[in-house]
């Protein structure tokens, strides 16, 4: 059989150019030294110089694992999420195995892990050596130093943890294959951004905890989008051709479009996603730093405002990608136009070029003072050497709701899901489906008040009150999960997302999988969800937990998180509309809830009669000069804990009892419509019997 060979020209365009990588290099390093000139982080100490290498190896480091990071992760969600694992349905032997471009896409994983783990390495023996000012040297005072540095020191301690982690995800990415696997491992990847998130410039100064959010949601749109880009063009020469490696047919399509139009399709959503959230979270931690406009003239303002002018560019790019050039690859055939191709590849590596450039202003940027300064004032007040804000003012009904922080990971969450319901509503409507607005709305209530707790005066006021911190706890697991499970937001999203038939697996997918997955059955027994609803509370308050979650912004998100979950999945349990993978009985849901609400009144009424104060070296020092004396203010807490406890799960109950009703009625109303079809049929059956049974008895009588 004669074969055909492509001609040079047709190959051309099929991945990504070969001057990407130079470009990007060059652009890279120019905007690093340039950077760095401006601002004189080069500049040599006087005092205490920790010499030319790690002047300049500090930033190239720290340069090497701002893109090694995002590549090893961002491959991670390639592999688990958009890139199709086989050239079938299902991985095979042989020529149906893995696919080319899956298996690339691994060893893009592996390769950008170890570089990772070597830069995170590099990064923690130089950033020791730049805070001490001492070359480095293998002597002993060096060694013993550097060993202090990572034990004692948070910095250290940060970076020790990163590079940690990097080495184990670098052995998982060399023994996992499963989608499973691969996406716990790329959850693992994403926790290194939480100790990148808690030094640096975000580590002190004015609002410790938005700095802390916002710089997190900086590195997570990073990690999704640049990390994203980078992955698409190493593993682009395994995209192109009817399989997406050659030109050879394959048994298996992939589906109905070419594998680089379903790649890159995918990436562009969430290309999009991270784009918006590195601009937003840049401008608030920007706005967090400076002060004034004319702070924007200072060093810091000027990179700051480089890095903005370069990230609306990208997204310019993008834009082009979504709306010009993703719509010319799906073809509906295999084989995409070949001008559609090379314009993709042109636009990814420019694209690339300008990222290289912000990456390398990005580094320097992490290495330039702010101009607020981060350190507190000598005279600062009780409040906020402990909290790290100022005492709020006097607790009234006003200040219930005019006080607001805006905690910005909340802020995002919530957006995203408001933004999300409305558009699965929308595309509902739009194929002549119809979802109850009351959904919508309690949605929407519930998301409301989930901002309020974690934004507004429940959050300012429960750093320094015992009893705001308990409005807080008991709304954020009890009323707003209420609202939230009637908007029946599972139902919602697997009605309106789309299936994959390629192996992979998407949102929908993933919600199927958690739902159904041993440890959703686990956490969905009415029995598991009780207990750890209700002995959530008593584990929290009376063990470290509590002085944790005070003390440090990481326990307060983690308190935050689990009351939501633990209160969300006991309210779908007990009242929930969307799928489980088993329904508790209507008598089972009303002895639980009657059981909550009696530990929820021994608890409260423990609280309320306690004459201990719970967390006494915090609420007990913040130099609060108004309100209740702090034992009191804990007994009033007690009582908040029981009221606020008792009614929703009151009204839960209700509800309870209300479907059980209609239950019923229903299920009498489907026996009586079967009645009149069959003319009573079951209970003639049932009359025979009986006569037959009496006719049995009478001769032994």
């Amino acid at each position: 059989m004669d074969t055909v060979k492509s001609s040079p020209t047709a190959e051309r365009g099929t991945s990504a150019p070969v001057w990407l990588w130079p470009v990007a290099g060059v652009v890279g390093a120019v905007s690093l030294v340039l950077a760095a000139a401006w601002t004189g982080i080069l500049a040599v100490d006087q005092l205490s110089d920790p010499g030319a290498l790690t002047r300049w190896g500090l930033p190239v480091a720290e340069m090497v694992n701002n893109l090694a990071m995002p590549t090893a992760v961002g491959a991670l969600i390639f592999a688990c999420a958009i890139m199709p694992p086989s050239r079938g349905q299902r991985p095979r032997s042989g020529e149906d195995g893995e696919h080319p471009a899956f298996t690339r896409l691994m060893q893009v994983a592996t390769a950008a892990s170890v570089v990772w783990t070597l830069s995170a390495l590099a990064v923690l023996v130089l950033s020791y050596s730049d805070l001490a000012g001492m070359p480095l040297d293998p002597s002993a005072s060096f060694t013993s130093g550097l060993v202090g540095y990572l034990q004692d020191i948070s910095v250290g301690q940060a970076w020790t943890a990163v590079t940690v982690l990097a080495a184990v995800i670098t052995s998982l990415t060399l023994a996992v294959r499963s989608t499973v696997g691969l996406a716990w491992t790329a959850l693992l990847g994403l926790v290194g951004i939480v100790p990148l998130a808690l030094i640096g410039h975000s580590a002190s100064g004015d609002d410790h905890n938005g700095a802390v959010n916002s710089i997190g949601l900086h590195l997570l749109g990073v990690v999704v989008w640049i990390g994203g880009l980078i992955v698409l063009a190493l593993v682009s020469p395994k995209l192109h051709g009817p399989d997406g490696a050659s030109g050879k047919p394959s048994a298996h399509r992939q589906g109905p479009e070419p594998l680089i139009y379903t790649v890159v399709s995918r990436y562009s959503l969430l290309a999009g996603l991270g784009l918006a959230t590195v601009v937003l979270s840049g401008v608030v931690n920007a706005a967090i730093r400076m002060n004034t406009l004319e702070q924007l003239t200072s060093p810091y303002g000027v990179l700051v405002l480089a890095k903005l002018v370069g990230s609306v560019l990208l997204g310019l790019i993008g834009l082009m990608h979504r709306l010009w050039v993703i719509p010319r690859l799906a073809t509906g055939t295999t084989a995409p136009p070949p001008a559609a191709k090379r314009l993709l590849w042109q636009l990814i590596a420019v694209e690339a070029a300008i990222m290289a450039g912000i990456m390398g202003l990005a580094t320097v940027l992490s290495r330039t003072s702010p101009p607020v300064p981060e350190e507190i004032a000598p005279d600062a007040s009780p409040a906020r050497i402990l909290t790290g804000y100022d005492l709020p003012p006097e607790l009234t009904l006003e200040t219930w709701f005019t006080q607001w922080r805006f905690d910005w990971l909340w802020v995002a969450i919530i957006a995203f899901l408001v933004l999300w319901y409305v558009r699965a509503t929308v595309r509902l409507h739009r194929r002549g489906d119809r979802w109850p607005v009351l959904r919508t709305i309690s949605f929407v209530v519930g998301l409301t008040i989930l901002f309020w707790v974690t934004s507004g005066s429940p959050a300012i006021y429960g750093q320094v009150l015992f009893s705001a911190h308990m409005v807080a706890h008991m709304t954020l697991t009890m009323i707003s999960p209420m609202f939230l499970v009637l908007g029946a937001p599972v139902t919602l999203a697997l009605r309106s997302l789309p299936s994959r038939t390629d192996g992979t697996r998407g949102p929908r997918e993933w919600i199927l999988w958690i739902v159904h997955s041993p440890f959703g059955r686990f956490i969905t027994n009415p029995v598991v969800a009780a207990v750890n609803f209700a002995g959530s509370i008593l584990v929290f308050y009376y063990t470290p937990f509590f002085g944790f979650s005070l003390q440090e912004h990481l326990g307060h998100e983690f308190m935050n998180v689990h009351f939501l979950l633990t209160g969300y999945i006991f309210a779908s349990v007990m009242i929930g509309i969307d799928p489980l993978p088993r329904k508790a009985l209507y008598p089972l849901r009303l002895v639980i809830l009657l059981a909550t609400m009696a530990f929820h009144a021994f608890i409260g009424v423990a609280m309320t009669s306690s004459e201990s104060l719970l967390q006494a070296s915090w609420f007990g020092s913040t130099g609060r000069d108004w309100g209740t004396s702090a034992i009191a203010d804990q007994q009033i807490g007690g009582a908040v804990m029981w009221g606020i406890g008792e009614v929703p799960t009151v009204l839960m109950a209700v509800a309870v009892a209300v479907m059980w009703s209609r239950t019923d009625a229903k299920e009498t109303k489907r026996l009586d419509r079967k009645a009149d079809l069959n003319d009573e049929a079951e209970l003639k059956a049932w009359n025979r019997m009986y006569e037959d049974l009496a006719e049995n008895e009478e001769p032994r009588r």
